[in-house]
């Protein structure tokens, strides 16, 4: 810690998924042959008509600032896009396009929260939503779940956690790092709650929702009685395997989309020129257009179940959605490997690292110590490779 820097970021923690991506960088840059299952990066390329819409921006000479909130005829396309996989409608005032969704993320707490407010976290939840609501001076507050009841929480859960100061509620359906998706019925549940407590706003991170085994999508919004208290953050990252292009938007209540456009206006200004125009061809194709995508993914969780399923001490439970596998592994909690004392999730992780060569995250930075994060956006001899090394480093 360094008394120079604010207490703010001396009080941050370093995102895991990320530390664990440059640890992993590191290790590669001197010759040591890592397998990389942290990241959530899909390891497609993007879509041929993706690019040319980029190419086709740059000869068509876009390259200067952007409005803040997005290009108006982008807006439209995300508008159509919520009408016509959603069930919703929306005002381009509604509308707020960022560079990525955690950017999107990181703007609503900054806008809604106050100092000492609440905000319900159903764990596991993404690294990120924790950190980005202290450092709006928000507490977060932990709803457990467990693999048993496949990392979903019940509507007495979320009842029990409510207090006077709770102020919002993030979850992701499908959920990084989990996997699991939330049915409509499961929402209905968890809204007949939320209706009892109208000061409670609802961020519904959707940025899985293409990568979706389940055959459907619901999202909290699509209830008439959430609606208006509902902010639904989505992006073109996972679907289209656009990681680096740094686009994401919200759909959500008017007067919290102006107050997103006013923080965005001082912090960044408005997203990157020609990643909006090739955004713009994405959402108009119909997401049929990235099926080989999920139908990959779901091949590949089929692979890495099914070889988790063959080392002893790994407990999986099925997951719905996005490209991940959160397996409970506290089985190894007090057991000696190769010398090396393995306690938490943490010492498990570094463990497979160095041992097995083969990086994952630790549960801890999900709000879940019993487990560890595996993603399957790589190839199936990746997969079968990392899984034999893992194997043998159990051994």
């Amino acid at each position: 810690m360094d008394n120079r820097l604010s207490k703010r970021v001396n009080e941050m923690a370093t995102s895991a998924t990320l530390a664990m991506a440059a640890k992993t960088r590191e290790l590669k840059e001197q010759g040591i042959d890592i397998i990389g299952l942290s990241l959530g990066e899909p390891d497609f390329p993007i879509p041929e008509f993706i690019k040319d819409a980029a190419i086709q921006a740059i000869q068509d000479n876009y390259h200067s600032y952007t409005p803040v909130d997005g290009y108006g005829d982008l807006k439209n396309a995300i508008i159509t896009k919520f009408k016509r996989d959603n069930n919703l409608e929306y005002k381009p005032s509604q509308i707020v396009v960022s560079t990525g969704a955690k950017q999107s993320l990181a703007n609503l707490t900054m806008v809604l929260l106050n100092e000492g407010d609440e905000v319900l976290l159903p764990a596991p939840y993404w690294v990120s939503y924790a950190d980005q609501c202290k450092v709006a001076g928000g507490i977060p507050k932990e709803i457990p779940s467990s693999i048993e009841t496949d990392f979903k929480i019940t509507a007495e859960a979320l009842e029990a956690a409510i207090t006077p100061k709770t102020k919002l509620i993030i979850y992701s359906s499908p959920c990084n790092p989990s996997g699991s998706v939330y049915s409509k019925k499961e929402l209905r549940k968890l809204a007949d709650v939320l209706v009892k407590y109208p000061e409670i706003i609802v961020i519904s991170d959707e940025i899985y929702e293409h990568i979706n085994f389940t055959g459907s999508h619901f999202s909290m919004a699509e209830f008439e009685d959430m609606y208006d208290r509902t902010v639904v953050v989505n992006g073109v990252s996972k679907a289209f395997s656009m990681t680096g292009w740094r686009i994401g938007y919200i759909g959500g209540p008017e007067w919290i989309a102006k107050a997103c456009n006013k923080m965005q206006g001082q912090v960044t200004s408005g997203a990157n020129c020609i990643a909006q125009r090739a955004t713009i061809t994405a959402l108009e194709n119909p997401p049929s257009k990235i099926k080989f995508m999920v139908d990959a993914f779901k091949e590949r969780r089929k692979l890495i179940l099914s070889l988790l399923s063959e080392i002893e001490g790994f407990k999986t439970n099925k997951p719905e959605g996005a490209f991940y596998v959160f397996p409970d592994i506290s089985y190894f909690f007090g057991k000696t490997l190769r010398g090396k004392n393995i306690n938490t999730a943490s010492d498990f992780s570094l463990y497979l690292l160095e041992e097995a060569k083969v990086a994952t995250v630790t549960g801890e930075a999900f709000g879940d110590p019993n487990c560890i994060r595996l993603s399957y956006a790589a190839s199936e001899t990746e997969i079968k490779e990392a899984m034999r090394r893992i194997k043998e480093a159990l051994n």
